[in-house]
C-alpha cells in the first residue's frame, strides 16, 4: 500500500468499473482511499474516522459526571462567549473586554490567531482575531498572555487530557500522577474527578479572571433562568456551584464543537464529489506512505500521545509583526509532557494537535514556529529538529525523513490544508449574547473592529 501510488490507482481501475457504474462520483481514486484506510485501520477502515453530528449528543465522547444535555450546551455556548463575565480583573479597564472565546474563536478555528493568545490586556481584533494587540496601558505582566500556542478546542470532544502536556484530566492518561496535582495551582482541579475538558474548563475561570456568581445572575436574568434548566438541582446561591456548573456547561459545548462539514468528512460519509481528486491522493499519503496517521488517527486525526519532534518554543519577541510577552526558558510548558509528570523520559514531549481547520491560524507548532501549513508537513516528512535544546535520544522514533517528493508534500498539504476545512464553524457562534456586549472581545477598538 505504500508504495509508488500511480502504480497502485492503475492496479484498481479495473476493480471499481462495477462502483462507477452504480455511482458515477466514485472513481478508482476514491476505492484506492478506501483501500488505504480498510489497510491502515484494519478493524473499522473508514468509520472509524467519522465524527458525529453535533446534534447527536449520544455519540458524542463525554463525561459520565457531565452527561450532555441541549440546556448544558446552549447555556455553555453563552457562557463561552460571554465578555460581561470577563470581570476578576488586574485592572478595572480591562472588565467586561473578553472572554473563552478571545483566544477560541469560529473564525480562527477555535484557537487564536495570534502566536500568543490574548485575553485581558488585549485589544482589537481585526477580520479574524489576526489585529488583537497588547494595550499600552499593561505592564507585560499584568496581560493574561498564554505562555504556548493556543490549542484548538475544536474536536476537543475526543481529547481525554487536555493541553500540550495533558495536565488536565482526573483519569486516563492522568491515573496515579496526584502527586503533581500541586495544591494552590490550576491543576489541583483534577482532584475534582472530572475529566480533561471539565476540568480545563474550571481551571480556566481562575486562571484566565473569568468569573460567574450570583451578582451575574441578578444583573442578568436570562442565566439564572438557564441554569436552572441546565442544572434543576443546584443552588444559585453557591458560587463554588455556579463556578463549577459553570464549567460543566461551557466543556458540554465545547464537545459539540465538531468540524463535520469538512469535505473528509463528507467523504467518509459518501459524498465522493467533496474532495478534489488531488486532495484524494494527499490522503492516501497521509494515510500510507507519509505515515502521518502513525500519530494522527481517529476522528479529530490526533491522539493521545506526547512525541518530541524538536520544534522551537515560543519565546519573548517579535512574530511578525505580533509581539509575544511573558515567556521565559524556565516555564514548566516549554517541557512538554515532562513539565507536569518530572519524568525524564517525559521531557519535551508534547500531545499530538487535531489537524481540522489549521488554515484559519497562521501560527503552528506549540511555540507557533511555523506559519505555512506546508512547511510544518515538510518539516515532519524531512524529520530534521530545529531546537537544539531537545536532546536527540529524547526525539521520537516517529520524527525521520521519508522518501516523499515536493509534488506528494503538496498534495498532503492540500489535504489538510483544504480537505480538513470545515468553513462553516460560525454555526456554533450565538448571535448575540443575554448582556448586549460584543464578542469575543468587548473592547473599545474591538467593538469597531467587529461592528459592533
Amino acid at each position: 500500500m505504500r508504495k509508488y501510488l500511480p502504480f497502485m490507482l492503475a492496479s484498481l481501475m479495473l476493480s471499481c468499473i462495477s462502483a462507477k457504474e452504480e455511482n458515477s462520483q466514485f472513481t478508482y481514486i476514491d476505492e484506492a482511499l478506501e483501500q488505504t484506510l480498510s489497510s491502515s485501520f484494519p478493524d473499522k477502515g473508514k468509520e472509524s474516522l467519522i465524527l458525529p453530528n453535533s446534534t447527536e449528543l449520544d455519540k458524542i465522547p463525554q463525561d459520565p459526571k457531565n452527561p450532555l444535555s441541549n440546556e448544558k450546551v446552549e447555556l455553555g455556548k453563552l457562557l463561552f462567549h460571554e465578555t460581561s463575565i470577563g470581570r476578576a480583573t488586574v485592572k478595572q479597564s480591562g472588565a467586561f473586554t473578553y472572554s473563552c472565546s478571545s483566544c477560541h474563536h469560529s473564525e480562527a478555528g477555535f484557537q487564536s490567531c495570534l502566536p500568543q493568545g490574548i485575553g485581558e490586556g488585549g485589544i482589537g481584533y481585526g477580520m479574524n482575531g489576526e489585529n488583537r494587540t497588547l494595550s499600552s496601558t499593561y505592564q507585560d505582566s499584568e496581560v493574561d498572555a498564554q505562555p504556548i500556542r493556543t490549542p484548538s478546542i475544536l474536536n476537543v470532544a475526543y481529547h481525554t487530557n487536555i493541553l500540550w502536556n495533558g495536565q488536565f484530566g482526573s483519569k486516563n492518561l492522568n491515573l496515579n500522577t496526584q502527586a503533581n496535582w500541586t495544591k494552590g495551582t490550576p491543576k489541583e482541579n483534577n482532584f475534582l474527578g472530572f475529566d480533561g475538558v471539565e476540568t480545563q474548563a474550571i481551571a480556566a475561570q481562575d486562571l484566565h479572571r473569568i468569573q460567574v456568581s450570583k451578582i451575574v445572575l441578578d444583573d442578568i436574568p436570562t442565566y439564572k433562568e438557564m441554569f436552572r434548566k441546565a442544572f434543576p438541582s443546584m443552588n444559585l446561591n453557591d458560587n463554588f456551584q455556579l463556578k463549577v456548573n459553570t464549567a460543566l456547561a461551557i466543556a458540554a459545548y465545547e464537545r459539540t464543537l465538531l468540524a463535520t462539514e469538512a469535505p473528509f468528512q463528507k467523504w467518509l460519509r459518501g459524498d465522493f464529489s467533496a474532495m478534489t481528486d488531488a486532495q484524494k491522493e494527499g490522503a492516501i499519503l497521509f494515510f500510507s506512505k507519509a505515515e502521518c496517521y502513525y500519530c494522527h488517527s481517529g476522528p479529530s486525526l490526533a491522539s493521545m500521545n506526547f512525541y518530541a519532534v524538536g520544534m522551537n518554543d515560543l519565546k519573548n519577541g517579535d512574530y511578525g509583526g505580533h509581539k509575544v510577552v511573558a515567556v521565559t526558558d524556565s516555564k514548566p510548558e516549554h517541557k512538554g509532557r515532562g513539565g507536569f509528570t518530572g519524568k525524564a523520559e517525559d521531557m519535551y514531549k508534547f500531545k499530538v494537535p487535531q489537524l481540522y481547520n489549521l488554515k484559519d491560524s497562521p501560527f503552528y507548532g506549540h511555540g507557533s514556529s511555523f506559519t505555512q501549513i506546508e512547511d510544518v508537513v515538510a518539516y515532519k516528512i524531512k524529520g530534521v529538529a530545529q531546537n537544539k535544546n531537545v536532546p536527540a535520544s529524547q526525539i521520537a522514533p516517529q520524527f525521520h525523513s521519508r522518501n516523499l517528493t515536493n509534488a506528494e508534500i503538496l498534495k498532503i498539504t492540500d489535504f489538510i490544508k483544504n480537505g480538513l476545512y470545515d468553513a462553516n464553524l460560525k454555526r456554533y457562534t450565538p448571535q448575540k449574547l443575554p448582556s448586549g456586549l460584543a464578542f469575543p472581545n468587548n473592547d473599545a477598538q474591538s467593538i469597531i473592529d467587529l461592528g459592533f
